[in-house]
């Protein structure tokens, strides 16, 4: 038995070693690019999609207007980067995955895939948070995605596509990468992507399968559905933008934030990147480079863009990425007003803004070899109708206005006719050299049979390589200069620690200086001082006084510690209405498929859309407001006293009602109708309906009692204001 037994595990690893080895190639695709123009290919992104059964004029405008737009722009590729469905109720607030959205998904893809007249193989799709609302497990019963997305319909498999473009000159590697959840929380704690160490590891294996050629000959993109900003780290602490970065990547192209955040979602990274956030577009000034920097020694600095295309969801938005020469371009057209007749892409000048790399300096400065690729101005141009002149015009705009400068026809470079039109025009690029990489700006202009003219949007550009500073909006900051994975925990332990801080520190002054320390604050605010004398003194009379409320205290400071160390509440994750688990601050409580007993915790740090707004906008203002309403009594009773002449041990004494008519008659008419109070009762009114719409919100999403499944969560603030309230309202 042992010699057959040794002679089995030989032969079954005969058999595994070739499959392993070849297990990178089943999911690599090489095409071969035919027809012109050579050295040029573009492919089509669409993103965020939300098929919904509740807005069927989503999948109605796809089927009109993607169409007709593909079979004139005639891709390579068409790249659909997640959230194909919306998952999501007519209220927005229960989020699990609908069948029926996916049977339209499917019916409306094959559809436009026929009438394109593009090759099904072309088309690829990958998931979004919202194609895993709810979903237990990858290929189960309800991943819908693996039965009717055009990838599962291909039979392509994994989380990795990897397909290859090739011409006579180029190879175009295009690797797709799937970090949705593989356990599928409804959301709304399913934001961001989760990339696994596995993951990494096979996406360097296939950013690196051409590093055997030239680099000059060779460009990579990335694309898939979360921005970096969105992506967690592996469990050993490594993210993609490491294996962006190694590989310098062209670009990373993605969807999920939208177009309401802005429209410069775009971001430039480098080996100094921050780790918790960018202030801006590009980090630091990426126009500082050394002269040295032309030794043949010396490698390119590692690199990348980051890209983010917006919605079709309510933008309508298309993208064409273009590569010419090896200059990557794009551009983004919203459709939301109807099909464009004739759309223009110019591949060369890059825009200064989004597209020009720090190497494109040393292309400058150096005056390699790669710049005979800058001796022509170039655009594709895409058009229903014949197309009669081409021209490209340069403006200069150091003046404070447009002047034009260069006014030269294109021609159409000769057969072009297989797959698109490249128009070419010569010009002295070293004329437009400047130190500002902004002063020259960019526009072509496409003359059709019917003489309507189109025009591609104006761009800066810079012929020596320089890089124009773009400033994010608030909101584009937030959501895209922020490393939120890398900034949940930093946030969680601070706003923690200071509201600690806040209770503990002055309970424990308060016990060893027992009264003076409120009597002295309280006394202070009545004498004259300045404004921020006042507003120290007013602070440290409400830290005071909330200590010296102990009911309240020990209301506050008993809900953190649940907080802190039990379940925040029970709820459903998945579409299955028997699988209940809870939430903590560590994420959700997931038993482990291995035993079955071991419990997980999943969704970090997803859950911190739940988390922190808590911390941050209810529990934090409770805590001033409770402290507020404390002080502003204190000082009431106190101010009162002051009027009434009367010591506090006489106003103990005295006859309560008569005390508080003195006070009405004698005070003045602020401290008398008692205004202060009257605003604090305002936030604490904000603050329930805040709580309420929290609450209001998961209660819908995750199917809870608010009795049985969360009765601490949501009815431990709304007692305790209420109790403050109450305990606040006489003297």
């Amino acid at each position: 038995m042992a010699p057959t037994a040794k002679l089995s595990a030989v032969l079954l690893l005969l058999v595994l070693s070739p499959a392993s080895g070849t297990s990178h190639e089943s999911r690599r695709s090489v095409v071969k690019v035919n027809g012109g123009p050579d050295g040029v290919i573009w492919a089509v992104q669409l993103s965020d999609l939300h098929f919904s059964v509740f807005h069927p004029e989503r999948a109605l405008d796809f089927k009109r207007l993607i169409a007709s737009a593909l079979s004139i722009i005639k891709p390579s590729l068409v790249l659909i980067t997640g959230d194909l469905t919306d998952g999501k109720s007519k209220d927005l607030l229960t989020m699990k995955q609908e069948e029926a959205e996916w049977l339209e998904y499917q019916n409306v893809t094959e559809e436009v895939i026929m009438r394109s007249g593009l090759d099904k193989n072309v088309f690829y799709d990958l998931r979004g948070n919202h194609d895993s609302f709810g979903v237990p497990e990858v290929g189960g019963k309800y991943d819908f995605y693996s039965k009717y997305s055009i990838n599962a319909r291909l039979g392509r498999v994994g989380d990795i596509q990897s397909i290859t473009l090739q011409d006579s000159r180029w190879k175009y590697l295009f690797v797709g990468i799937d970090t949705a959840m593989d356990i599928g929380l409804r959301g709304p704690t399913n934001v961001f992507g989760h990339p696994t160490d596995d993951l990494l590891a096979d996406l360097d294996i296939e950013l690196g399968q051409w590093d055997t050629e030239s680099a000059d000959s060779v460009r990579k993109i990335s694309f898939g559905h979360f921005p970096l900003s969105f992506s967690a780290a592996t469990d050993t602490g490594k993210n993609l933008k490491d294996v962006f970065l190694k590989h310098s990547l062209s670009a990373y192209l993605c969807g999920h934030l939208h177009s309401r955040f802005g429209k410069n979602l775009k971001r430039h990274y480098t080996i100094s990147t921050g780790r918790y956030y960018q202030h801006n577009i590009h980090q630091g000034n990426p126009n500082d480079l050394k002269s040295a920097y032309c030794s043949v020694d010396d490698e390119y600095p590692k690199e990348f863009w980051e890209w983010e295309m917006g919605d079709w969801r309510k933008s309508r938005n298309i993208r064409i990425v273009a590569i010419d020469s090896g200059h990557v371009s794009f551009l983004d057209m919203d459709n939301s007003l109807g099909p464009k007749d004739t759309i223009i892409l110019p591949t060369f000048p890059l825009d200064s803004r989004f597209m020009q790399r720090i190497s494109s300096q040393r292309d400058f400065n150096c005056q390699i070899t790669r710049t005979l690729s800058y001796e022509a101005v170039r655009a594709l141009v895409f058009s229903r109708r014949v197309i009669v002149s081409v021209s490209a015009k340069v403006f200069d705009s150091r003046p404070g206005r447009f002047d034009l400068v260069l006014d030269t026809g294109m021609t159409k470079l000769k057969g072009n006719e297989t797959r698109g039109d490249l128009y070419v025009a010569s010009w002295n690029w070293q004329a437009f050299a400047d130190p500002s990489p902004d002063r020259f700006w960019l526009q072509v202009e496409a003359v059709d049979i019917s003489g309507r003219s189109t025009y591609s949007q104006p761009r800066p550009f810079s012929a020596n390589g320089l890089t124009a500073d773009i400033s994010w909006t608030w909101k584009e900051f937030l959501v895209m200069g922020c490393q939120w994975a890398a900034l949940y925990q930093p946030l969680l332990c601070g706003v923690l620690t200071f509201i600690f801080t806040f209770l503990l520190i002055p309970r424990i002054l308060l016990i060893f200086s027992k009264n003076y320390l409120a009597n002295n604050r309280i006394s202070s605010i009545f004498s004259r001082k300045s404004m921020w004398l006042h507003l120290i003194d007013t602070g440290i009379l409400v830290v005071v006084e909330l200590c010296r409320m102990t009911a309240i205290w020990w209301g506050i400071l008993l809900y953190l510690v649940y907080l802190l160390l039990f379940p925040w509440f029970i709820s459903q994750i998945y579409i299955e209405a028997d699988k209940m688990t809870y939430m903590t601050h560590r994420g959700w409580a997931i038993t482990s498929s291995l035993n079955g007993t071991h419990n997980a915790f999943f969704g970090m740090p997803d859950v911190m859309v739940i988390v922190l707004p808590h911390l941050f906008f209810v529990v934090l203002p409770t805590v001033f407001v409770v402290g507020g309403m404390s002080a502003e009594r204190t000082a009431y009773r106190a101010y009162c006293l002051t009027f009434s002449g009367k010591k506090e041990d006489d106003h103990a004494k005295g006859s309560k009602e008569n005390k508080e008519n003195q006070c009405l008659s004698d005070a003045s008419v602020f401290f008398r109708r008692r205004w202060m109070r009257k605003l604090l009762l305002l936030i604490c009114l904000a603050i329930l309906w805040k709580h309420w719409k929290q609450c209001r919100a998961l209660v819908k999403a995750y199917d809870m009692n608010p009795l049985l499944h969360s009765p601490v969560y949501c009815f431990w603030i709304p007692a305790l204001l209420i109790y403050t309230i109450h305990k606040t309202s006489t003297v």
